[in-house]
């Protein structure tokens, strides 16, 4: 069966920003005007069709990455000024997601498999720290994006204001695209600076748009911006270059085109403003298929061979082999298990067989299906460029390749942060002990950032996540998807362990008990790495010290030790272990002597190696009236804090301060409620990971004692 929609005419994009911005918001508006939904759904009222999980809708946020299909044409105006209906001529495939740092992964993968963003900002806050986080995201996998300045209507939006802001936080290289027509609430609609037309609302309600020409008011500031932005947009063209130093201007033509080439290499960003909750959406829509790019118009996927190892290019093509990449997994009430994925090149059909190529196992497509949040429609055959679900799939999970199994290829992955926080949790029924188990299994298969282990000393279930939050919600779901009832412990921090000076260390395991002995020996050193460099094994080994068939076997003893430190038995991170000596006996040597042998000579050269215990530090930004920042600055520095910096920002007749620090997580517990009561409830604050540092003498010695309690 043919495709409806040609892959140039395809748009595969991402709502980001900061969290209570208007993401999820703005989608409900792009579902309502592309005839999606029929009924505007309300975040605030629990309505929101994106926000389809029990707890997004009672707490007002979005928790997981959400999909849906539209479809869109570029509005036309008639004679009149009037919108004409016309046949949708582009597909948008629109993936919502998370604002709130806790679920970051969220936006992290779904980035990793979009072709362009709309970031969304809160015009009466400008740039706030989510938002930088997510920028960051987007840079990371050069996905092209639009700008979008919500709630400029409401009391304290400026457009104005929340630029600047992006231009100091963010990038220069922002543009502002349209202005708007008055004010706060006296927001009459917008102008075009690329087409130069002007679009006002026709009611009260804003749900109608109607082209006029520009109001002669605000001609001045018009040529102002349209001039600034000419002159950025020729600066990303030397052929454009000499026509505006030449005549000091652009054609409508020259600057769109020009514009869209600019947006998509990542040199410029277009910004818009307006009330994501109106008809503006048509025109955020209009720059959806303008600036963003098609499927075509990214570079080809590339990955490489599993078995050689070769790099391999796939065109977006639908006649080349299939390739897809598995970036989400989520349980279905009514289908089980779905596996969303991005189709890279071929098409696959229902029914068909797929290469798990990062596992080296064949998976059966039981059904292909495209999803509205959490509604789905079934389809026989999806194609390169699309974003789909599967069902049927056993062993797949998040950052598998999925491709035919004789052209075989694996494509690259995905990273994911460190967890930062854990808490041990207990069913409380003998009926929920044996639920849990398979709850937590399906969780953490569904988030790479949702570990589960046992604790060995004390045999309690451990989880541990990106935040408190997180927590919260992942045990909410055991209780309202799985049926479980459990009981989460308090909080702890995600300590880690590493070492300070190289060491070396020699580990003899040797056993005689009558017939074959055990025999193992080996040498090795450790040395710190940079922070956040992770852990590196060497094989040094010379002349056959040791052979060949029992170094993983040394490897496998190390990489076990990492488990559990010396100091208090944290994991360690941050080393490289370089085998360089060792004895072999040619009957009593075994993987298992030699693993235990590595095991012995990790920790002795552990010890040896000034080991400290780091802890995770958070960036935490507050943002509170003037009258109480004296009270909190105070309160941050308390809690071990370094404020780093402190800038002021007027909200209408407010006057702000934003106090910037870094603190250690293990002092944050508890901050929001200590936040409002210095603060009459006014203060807001976000907080995300920012690295890892060593703790304090002092404070290491009440970990361990308490670790050892």
């Amino acid at each position: 069966m043919p495709r409806s929609y040609p892959l140039e005419k395809t748009r595969n994009i991402g709502i980001i920003a900061h969290i209570d911005a208007g993401k999820t918001t703005t989608t409900e508006r792009i579902l309502y005007y592309t005839g999606i939904t029929h009924k505007i759904g309300e975040v605030h009222e629990g309505e929101a069709t994106m926000d389809w999980m029990e707890q997004e809708r009672e707490r007002g946020i979005t928790i997981t990455a959400a999909a849906t299909t539209c479809f869109w044409s570029p509005s036309t105006f008639d004679a009149n000024g009037q919108i004409e209906a016309g046949k949708k001529e582009y597909q948008i495939n629109i993936i919502d997601t998370p604002g709130h740092v806790d679920f970051t992964v969220e936006v992290e993968r779904s980035l990793r498999v979009l072709d362009g963003g709309v970031v969304v900002f809160d015009g009466k806050m400008g740039v706030e720290p989510q938002s930088e986080t997510v920028w960051r995201q987007a840079d990371k996998y050069s996905v092209p994006r639009i700008c979008f300045i919500n709630k400029i209507n409401q009391t304290g939006g400026d457009f104005y204001m929340s630029l600047k802001s992006i231009h100091e936080r963010l990038s220069s290289n922002a543009v502002a695209i349209t202005l708007p027509i008055g004010e706060e609430q006296g927001i009459k609609g917008l102008v075009d600076l690329v087409a130069m037309k002007a679009y006002i609302y026709t009611n009260d309600a804003h749900t109608e748009l109607c082209e006029t020409i520009i109001p002669e008011e605000m001609m001045a500031k018009v040529e102002e911006y349209r001039n600034i932005l000419a002159e950025k947009v020729a600066e990303t063209n030397d052929k454009l270059i000499e026509v505006f130093l030449e005549d000091g201007k652009l054609s409508n033509e020259e600057l769109k085109y020009a514009l869209r080439e600019a947006t998509l290499a990542g040199k410029l960003f277009p910004v818009t403003g307006g009330d994501g909750r109106s008809v503006i959406v048509i025109k955020l829509l209009d720059m959806i298929i303008d600036y963003l790019p098609s499927p075509l118009e990214k570079p080809a996927i590339t990955g490489f061979h599993p078995a050689t190892h070769e790099i391999i290019t796939r065109p977006v093509e639908d006649n080349a082999p299939f390739s897809a990449l598995a970036f989400k997994l989520a349980t279905d009430p009514f289908v089980g298990n779905l596996c969303f994925f991005r189709v890279y090149s071929g098409t696959l059909q229902t029914g068909s067989y797929v290469l798990n190529a990062t596992k080296d196992q064949k998976e059966r497509v039981g059904r292909i299906v495209r999803l509205h949040a959490n509604k789905r429609e079934d389809v026989q055959e999806i194609y390169a460029g699309d974003i789909a679900a599967m069902v049927g799939l056993k062993n797949t999970t998040t950052g598998d390749t999925l491709c035919v199994e004789n052209n075989p290829i694996i494509l690259e992955s995905m990273q994911f942060p460190d967890t930062v926080i854990s808490a041990s949790i207990e069913p409380k029924t003998k009926a929920d002990q044996e639920k849990m188990g398979l709850a937590l299994k399906k969780l953490s298969d569904e988030d790479p950032t949702f570990k589960v282990h046992t604790d060995e000393e004390t045999a309690e279930t451990i989880i541990a996540g990106m935040g408190e939050l997180h927590l919260e919600i992942l045990v909410d779901r055991m209780k309202r998807e799985f049926k479980v009832e459990a009981t989460m412990g308090k909080p702890r921090v995600a300590y880690k362990e590493t070492i300070g000076q190289t060491s070396e260390a020699e580990g003899k395991y040797i056993r005689q008990s009558g017939g074959r002995g055990q025999y193992g020996h080996v040498f090795l050193r450790l040395e710190p790495q940079e922070a956040g460099q992770g852990f590196e094994f060497a094989n040094l080994i010379k002349g056959a010290a040791i052979p060949n068939e029992f170094i993983p076997a040394c490897e496998k003893g190390v990489k076990e030790a990492l488990g559990s430190g010396v100091i208090a038995g944290y994991p360690v991170v941050d080393v490289k272990a370089s085998l360089f000596d060792g004895s072999y006996h040619d009957v009593d040597s075994s993987e298992a002597a030699f693993k235990i042998a590595s095991s012995m000579a990790f920790k002795e050269a552990m010890r040896q190696g000034k080991p400290f215990i780091i802890e995770p530090i958070m960036k935490v930004e507050a943002v509170t009236p003037e009258q109480f920042m004296g009270d909190i600055v105070g309160d941050l520095n308390s809690r071990r804090g370094q404020i780093e910096n402190m800038e002021d920002r007027e909200q209408g007749i407010l006057r702000l301060k934003i106090i910037t620090g870094k603190v250690p997580l293990a002092n944050m517990f508890g901050y929001a409620t200590q936040l409002r009561s210095m603060s009459q409830g006014r203060a807001t604050y976000a907080m995300e990971f920012s690295h890892y540092n060593r703790v304090p003498d002092n404070i290491a010695q009440e970990i361990i004692e308490g670790k050892t309690k």
